[in-house]
């Protein structure tokens, strides 16, 4: 509601009203997601929860006023209504919180730049903000795309349907086969890493690395192909990330839809390129860092964004650098190691972005890094063999689809992207992809990755 009025007050207010309009909505916008998702997150951290100690946060005022506050409230709800109402702990996030709220953000920025005319009918609004194939995991969509869209008629094409179940085909095989099987694997090393072998935790990284990109493509796969069917194009969201030779590549490839978010909304008026070098690179590390902040209430994510904040900031210089001393970085030589620091980082990366603490994921680094093993578990390949019942044909199952990935990923993703259709050709790949599915996945209760976001 304050997005969908405060884009009819930015298209006909002038001059400074127009931004603090538009501050208006901003505020509104990052107050709820901070309240729904990061309440809890910050009142820990001020109450002594944080990875390191910090004597002066026991004496915060602040803090003191956020738990009096807390209390207080807690308090007026048991004695007025007689039972335990505790809604300030432990908040339930809204569906979606995340991605719509960026999307709300995108309409009300688009408008304020006049990339976008003020939408008037309140229900295609509502639409664009909560359109349910992308809703809960994107792809995060601008106005200017979709929105003219919903005042289009749409009607039945045969086409969109060919091609849009082509897409959600892939997507269900991705997430059921390769995501949820790698994940059995997963889960059970993430899950006790002091208890593994070095080359078991090596194994349960490269595992994850595949799990969340075939569950997050997989997903907007899946949404892109629901959206076709019914007449309306979403924007591609990966584009074969894992193949980039550099940490840019990788991040013009990820997560387009954010990636281009914060580029647009964050960085560019933060000031881009186009200021002091040191500042560039601060805008740089700001970016990321939010981004980080962005997908959790965990200080694990913050390191994970730190993390890439570094590997940009440090790929930056040496390119500065490299483009100095005339170096050629267009050879094969450069293509092939490019690509192993970049794959190796980012799957390093990772492990923080899986371990569910700082804790945890210095005892899985240490005792990978370290080539620890534990006198209590002798390293098998499987090592999770009995605990979760990944044996050794989960391993090539994961290995042979694995590779009809990595061929159809390289060879065969733009045809699925397109919208042309073939026939009988597109038959064949739906039946195979179904039918592979049904006979090798993983059909238990494992929600997607980023729904959680």
């Amino acid at each position: 509601m304050v997005d969908y009025f405060a884009g009819i007050y930015i298209e006909r207010s002038t001059g400074n009203k127009r931004k603090w309009i538009l501050v208006a909505s901003i505020v509104a916008n990052v107050g709820f997601l901070c309240f729904f998702k990061y309440y809890d997150f910050i009142v820990g951290s001020l109450n002594g929860v944080v990875p390191f100690h910090i004597p002066v946060m026991d004496e915060l005022w602040i803090s003191s006023v956020i738990v009096q506050w807390n209390n207080f409230i807690n308090t007026f709800l048991n004695n007025s209504l007689g039972t335990d109402f505790s809604i300030l702990t432990n908040i339930i996030l809204p569906i979606g919180l995340s991605f719509h709220t960026f999307q709300a953000m995108s309409y009300t920025f688009e408008v304020y730049k006049g990339k976008q005319k003020a939408e008037r009918h309140f229900g295609i609004y509502a639409l664009y903000v909560m359109f349910f194939p992308q809703l809960v995991a994107g792809p995060i969509e601008r106005p200017q795309n979709v929105i003219h869209q919903f005042h289009e008629k749409k009607y039945f094409n045969q086409e969109n349907l060919i091609t849009g179940a082509r897409l959600i085909a892939w997507g269900l095989f991705k997430k059921v086969v390769i995501a949820d099987r790698a994940s059995l694997y997963v889960d059970i090393v993430y899950n006790d890493p002091s208890s593994f072998h070095w080359l078991n935790l090596v194994i349960a990284s490269l595992f994850f690395t595949v799990q969340i990109y075939c569950d997050f493509s997989g997903y907007s796969d899946i949404a892109i192909g629901s959206a076709r069917i019914m007449g309306y194009d979403l924007m591609t969201n990966f584009k074969r990330p894992y193949f980039a030779t550099n940490i840019k590549e990788f991040w013009s490839k990820w997560h387009i839809s954010l990636s281009t978010w914060f580029r647009d909304y964050l960085y560019i008026p933060l000031g881009g390129n186009r200021v002091k070098y040191t500042r560039y690179l601060l805008n740089i590390a700001i970016v990321f860092i939010v981004s980080g902040i962005w997908h959790g209430a965990n200080w694990t994510f913050i390191v994970w964004g730190a993390l890439h904040a570094a590997y940009q900031v440090g790929y930056i210089v040496y390119e500065k650098y490299a483009d100095s001393k005339g170096w050629n970085r267009n050879t094969i030589f450069w293509n092939i190691s490019g690509w192993f620091v970049t794959f190796g980082a980012v799957v390093f990366a990772w492990v923080f972005f899986r371990a569910k603490d700082l804790n945890q994921a210095w005892v899985y680094i240490k005792n990978m890094v370290t080539l620890q093993t534990p006198s209590a578990f002798k390293m098998t390949l499987l090592a999770a063999d009995e605990r979760s019942g990944f044996g050794i044909t989960s391993m090539l199952l994961i290995l042979l689809f694995g590779s009809v990935l990595l061929y159809i990923e390289k060879y065969y993703r733009a045809d699925l992207a397109e919208f042309n259709s073939r026939p009988k050709k597109d038959l064949a790949f739906i039946t195979l992809t179904v039918a592979s599915t049904i006979v090798f996945g993983i059909f238990v209760k494992e929600s997607f990755i980023y729904f959680q976001f």
